[in-house]
């Protein structure tokens, strides 16, 4: 799957092409074309914002206008929140970025086209473009460059992000426990407490003990946190104690 092509149509500032192609390469996008940037290619402040993203800009075309830079592009949309008297289809960017994932499946070339931080783009690049893309604003509706690029970059790769909407971060170092780890966990507790006479009556023993087996599963352990609950089992059982036990225990 091919992803879109992002053209800067006149950027002003080198430091929100940087922060644009920052934004490209964090979502998935990697094509970046310039049309007529003011302060003239290639721009050291862009390479300084890009920070882990510079190489992206090695591969960055310069064109003298929007026609030549989007020559070869059969979809393009237009970012843009101003009305330009123009008749064409106003997505939001969720439907751009569905529309955009169905045409790259099929071999189509697409691109997101933007303009200029002080003037956005003007009617005539938005008549050669498909459609216009507006990002909906509580009321201020100018919007940075950079922010524009990331805004569309991030629903490009949420149209198709398969991330689980929840997770448990253990961290570097714990795992997952595993199957065997957790039967271990679940004999020695119900030993520990058939033993003590907690699972009483006779008749309660086995749902209680599914009941326990249950709530540990849902809590999704790590094999450390495995290991404590069974040192906890030992220290309550057996009285094994690090330290000296409180006074009067």
């Amino acid at each position: 799957m091919i992803a879109p092509v992002v053209i800067l149509s006149r950027p002003q500032l080198g430091e929100n092409i940087g922060a644009a192609v920052r934004a490209m390469k964090n979502f998935g996008l990697s094509d970046l074309r310039l049309v007529a940037p003011r302060d003239g290619w290639p721009n050291e402040k862009a390479v300084h914002m890009a920070a882990g993203a510079a190489d992206l800009l090695d591969k960055v075309v310069v064109h003298d206008d929007a026609i030549s830079a989007l020559a070869d592009l059969q979809i393009v949309f237009a970012a843009t929140a101003r009305e330009r008297g123009v008749a064409k289809p106003v997505l939001t960017p969720p439907e751009a970025a569905r529309q955009l994932r169905a045409a790259a499946a099929k071999g189509v070339r697409t691109g997101l086209l933007f303009g200029n931080e002080r003037a956005g783009l003007d009617n005539d690049e938005v008549s050669v473009a498909t459609a216009i893309v507006t990002i909906p604003t509580a009321e201020f509706a100018s919007l940075n460059l950079a922010q524009s690029v990331m805004l569309l970059c991030y629903e490009w790769f949420k149209a198709a992000d398969e991330t689980p909407p929840r997770r448990i971060d253990h961290g570097p170092i714990a795992r997952k426990a595993t199957r065997k780890e957790l039967y271990d966990l679940f004999e020695h507790l119900e030993s520990e407490l058939l033993t003590s006479g907690f699972l009483y009556p006779p008749n309660k023993e086995t749902p209680m003990i599914r009941h326990m087996r249950a709530l540990l599963n849902r809590a999704n352990l790590t094999d450390q946190e495995v290991r404590t609950i069974r040192g906890m089992i030992v220290a309550l059982a057996k009285g094994k104690f690090r330290r000296p036990p409180p006074e009067g225990a």
